[in-house]
Parts: C-alpha cells; structure tokens; sequence
C-alpha cells in the first residue's frame, strides 16, 4: 500500500490480534508505520506480532503489543500509557475492536446487550477518551472507529449489536466536530460481511431471515476491506465505504423515505423454502 501519509506514524489498532484489526496492522507496517496491537488474549497477540513484524517495510520499526480489556477503563488508559512510554502518543488510534453476538431479540439475554454494548461502544469511547488529552495537547491526530452497516441501518437478526454500532457512528460524529477545531482527524468505516473469525462464528446463531438479507452477497476479505480502510482514511475522509454493498445500501437508507427503505428490508427478509429447512 503506498500512501505516505501512515509512513513513521505510531498506530494503536484495538483488537489487532486477528480479522480487520491484523490485517489492518499488517499493511500499515508494510507501510511504515510503528503499529501496536492490543486485544485480551496474549497468545494471539504474540502470535499477530510475529506477521506484523514479518510485514514491515523496515526492521527498525518499532512494533508491539499490549494485553488489556478495552472494556474497562483503567486497562484502557494503561494501553496508551504502556504505547506512549514505550514509542510516543499515538499519531493514529484505529478501534477494531469488537463482538457480535446475533439472534432473534426475544432471545437474546441481558447480558449479552451489557457485553456488546461495553466492548463495542465503551470500548472505542474508552481508549480515544485515554489518548485524546495527548493528541489535543500536540494538536495532532487521527482517530479511526469501526462502525458497521449495522450501524447505519437496522437490520434484522442485529438488534444487541446493531445498537452498539449506531452508537459508535453517532460517537464518531459528535467527536467529529468536537476535534476538527483542535486539528484532529476523525473516521467512522462501516464495513460489509467480512471474512473474519468473529464473522464464522456469528454462523450458527444467524436467523434465516438475516441470512435472506445477505443473499448472494459475497463476504469481503479482511484484507481487503483493510485496504480500502486506509485509503479512504489516509485521503482524509469521515465516512469510510469499504465495498460497494456498504455505500450503495447507505445511499439507499439516507436518501429514500424511512417507509420504502423498511419494505425493501421486508421483502428482502423473507426466506426462501430451502432455507426454512435448512
């Protein structure tokens, strides 16, 4: 990926240890940018080190990780200050972090609302809240949040997660203006279905009717809606489109009346015979 604008930069990417967030990690390092991981689990995060550190353009790069819960804050904190100690304040805060968790709504229990909404929401506002009193103090900086399609639209089989992700776009856009004035970048990517662990694992708990939504929509790999990440992101944009699924059905939701949007969406989540049986 050839784009100066990540070149020597400290990146901090939140659940880096796989999917969109390693494989962010990977092309930013290719890059040329110091790119530090953190996630929950150590032996994946020492294990996405080694490619990190396989993909970087220049073995001085100065890459790593952190083992913390973005979901509590005082972990959080402890991230930027175990990055800033270690490199500097991060130029670039990327938060991939993320868990989904589908299903009908009557079905899913409290706690797995609590969870999204504490990984997903909390997490990104927790970890920009840590390292925002240092990019405001150099007046510099980029933060990155993933939203989701879901994010923008309500889609069925979506509701705990859905609602975690319409709060990190309506985050990203109050924070938008908040950080403008004091010269600090903000982006909101929503990505499509990508191939990702979390998305495999999603399988078994989809509704049939939200898998009629996907139809023969193809999942995008995660280096792919990586890539297109960045080049949107480095180009200076706030909404971010990675594929063309993602923006024509956001075009679709913002432009057409709410009313036609919810019958499209209706008649879409109709399963066929063949997947009732399924």
């Amino acid at each position: 990926m050839a784009n100066q604008y990540w070149n020597k930069k400290v990146v901090l990417i939140t659940g880096g240890s796989s999917g969109i967030g390693l494989a962010l990690a990977k092309q930013l390092a290719a890059a040329g940018a110091h790119v530090w991981l953190t996630a929950r689990r150590i032996e994946l995060l020492e294990a996405a080190l080694k490619e990190v550190q396989a993909a970087r353009s220049d073995s001085s790069l100065n890459c790593g990780i952190v083992s913390a819960d973005v979901s509590d804050s005082k972990q959080a904190a402890r991230i930027i200050e175990t990055v800033t100690r270690a490199v500097d304040t991060p130029d670039v805060l990327i938060n991939s972090a993320g868990i989904d968790r589908p299903g009908y709504v009557h079905e899913l229990t409290p706690d797995i609302f609590e969870h999204l909404m504490q990984v997903n929401y909390l997490g990104t506002a927790y970890v920009t809240g840590a390292v925002l009193p240092a990019m405001m103090k150099r007046g510099s900086g980029h933060i990155i949040n993933l939203s989701s399609m879901a994010g923008y639209m309500g889609i069925f089989g979506y509701t705990a997660y859905g609602a975690t992700k319409f709060a990190v776009a309506g985050y990203s856009e109050a924070l938008r203006a908040e950080m403008k004035p004091r010269g600090i970048r903000v982006s909101v990517a929503f990505p499509p279905d990508t191939l990702t662990p979390g998305f495999a694992d999603d399988q078994p708990f989809l509704p049939s009717e939200t898998k009629a939504l996907s139809g023969n929509a193809k999942a995008l790999s995660a280096d792919k809606v990586a890539l297109s990440i960045l080049r949107q992101a480095g180009k200076g944009s706030f909404l971010i489109f990675p594929g063309t699924d993602a923006r024509f059905f956001y075009l679709i939701s913002t432009k057409l009346p709410k009313s036609l949007v919810f019958s499209i969406m209706d008649m879409m989540a109709v399963p066929s015979k063949k997947a009732k049986k399924a």
